[in-house]
């Protein structure tokens, strides 16, 4: 048998799992707080309904019965209204469902809690992700992108599954941590697979294919995640999610059989098309070229544009993330409906970004460019439009205007980073890509860190978006001043 665009199949079903793999993350973020309404009964001798609540004179509390027959007793002063006061709004999630957040705070202070607690679990969900990053790539160019990606997909499908065993903080953060050391993986993996399957002026769309795809789990997550927790809870939610990557494995192991070289499933037109052109980008070295360590990528100056450029750029992406859902629902009061039909629309615009970023750099080496020209320009263009998108964001009125120019904030964001991704297949032949893949990975998390604790000390949601934008110019220069031009290292 054989099929005509194996490679195109390839990122397929890496597109697939990437898809899944922001479902999974972004399980503990969309169910952490959300408002759900109920509707106030005055008749205080009828039996309440689902999603209905009415209020207890003797002990001055109200008892809300949840979509799922859950009955919670509630104090006022955690009560909101909407509609003249015919509409209960009431905080819940699994921070308030696992006693991570003081049920007796007030709302500000378990606002604050709901945040500095979130944050933290993050904090070590990054620290065990960017310990992957930098391992993953090395296990990558080991064993290869077929059975890597099994091995972080088996990974993150059990540690999502099993998040629904959680009793509390500690337990928690224990399957966030093994959940971030299987989802790394795909970072370089992805990266390197693109190296052995497509040649270099296809590598940046191919990459763009996948951010998209990042970008495509991040508009579906809110909608999914959101729909399932009203319907089944949190724990459940978990568990089917957590199972989508397992069935993932299936497909993968039965199609990616073997590299473009040995595939019996591939075309002779297209091996031909695959290797010619890999090896006239390459010079003939890319098989020949022996895997560098981490001390030798990191005696070479160009390969700190990879490592600088990610560790200034990608919190941005991570930011937005971890904390888009609580921003939405506690600057623009959005129900647990409203925000899963808000938080996907900044997503859109990444993924059309994602896609016309590594669409543009290829169509410019097309028409004639060098590699290096058309790699940087496409990184200044994805910078501009960040930039005056964000500061306009945080400063509109309402929530539809701000998702939607949150839309061309991440699309600058996906123009710029998948220019930045292709960047260690520029550099390197396929023995070394994932390394310094997954150093720059690992840089990117570090980042992400730090910004997530500078980010405990603004209170104000509108400055703490508002100042990721001085981090675009800080990731553009620091690429410029390190990778000279773009071209192979000898």
């Amino acid at each position: 048998m054989k099929i005509k665009g194996l490679r195109w199949v390839i990122i397929g079903l890496i597109m697939l799992i990437t898809i899944i793999n922001y479902l999974d993350r972004g399980t503990l973020n969309y169910m952490w707080v959300a408002n759900i309404e109920y509707k106030l009964v005055d008749d205080i001798n009828v039996n309440l309904n689902e999603n209905q609540a009415q209020f207890i004179a003797e002990d001055n509390t109200y008892r809300l019965v949840s979509k799922r027959g859950k009955e919670i007793i509630q104090k006022p002063k955690f009560i909101t209204f909407k509609e003249d006061g015919k509409i209960a709004v009431n905080r819940e999630g699994i921070a308030y469902e696992l006693g991570i957040v003081d049920k007796d705070a007030s709302p500000e202070v378990a606002s604050k809690q709901a945040k500095e607690e979130l944050g933290l679990i993050t904090i070590f969900f990054m620290i065990a992700y960017g310990f992957s990053q930098l391992f993953s790539g090395k296990l990558y160019d080991r064993i290869g992108t077929r059975k890597g990606f099994v091995v972080s997909v088996f990974l993150w499908g059990i540690a999502d599954s099993f998040t629904s065993l959680a009793q509390g903080k500690v337990s928690l953060t224990g399957f966030r941590m093994m959940l971030g050391l299987g989802e790394a993986g795909p970072w370089p993996g992805a990266t390197k697979s693109n190296a052995e399957w497509f040649p270099q002026k296809e590598r940046a769309f191919a990459q763009g294919l996948f951010g998209a795809a990042a970008s495509i789990g991040s508009i579906l997550a809110p909608i999914i995640i959101l729909m399932l927790y009203m319907a089944i809870g949190w724990k459940l939610t978990f568990v089917v999610i957590g199972g989508l990557g397992l069935l993932w494995l299936i497909p993968w192991l039965i199609i990616n059989k073997k590299g473009p070289k040995d595939h019996p499933w591939i075309t002779d037109e297209e091996r031909e098309y695959i290797l010619s052109k890999k090896s006239e980008s390459n010079n003939n070295t890319e098989e020949i070229e022996v895997g560098k360590t981490w001390g030798q990528l990191l005696a070479n100056k160009k390969n700190y544009s990879v490592i600088l450029g990610r560790f200034f750029l990608d919190p941005i992406w991570w930011m937005f993330v971890t904390f888009l859902p609580m921003y939405l629902v506690e600057e623009f009061g959005l129900n647990i409906k409203e925000l899963a039909f808000s938080a996907w629309v900044p997503y859109v615009g990444a993924m059309i970004g994602s896609v016309a970023g590594g669409w543009f750099s290829g169509y410019l080496i097309r028409k004639g460019s060098t590699v290096d020209k058309a790699r940087k320009t496409a990184m200044v263009l994805g910078g501009a439009i960040i930039i005056p998108s964000i500061i306009a964001a945080v400063m509109v009125p309402n929530a539809p205007l701000a998702v939607i120019l949150m839309a061309f904030v991440l699309g600058g964001f996906q123009f710029t980073m998948t220019n930045i991704q292709t960047l260690p297949s520029d550099l390197h032949g396929g023995k070394s890509v994932g390394s310094l893949a997954g150093l720059g990975g690992a840089s990117a998390v570090l980042g992400t860190i730090l910004a997530i604790k500078f980010a405990g000390y603004i209170t104000s949601w509108p400055l703490l978006f508002g100042l990721l934008g001085a981090l675009v110019p800080l990731s553009l220069i620091s690429i410029f001043m390190t990778i000279g031009k773009i071209e192979k290292i000898k």
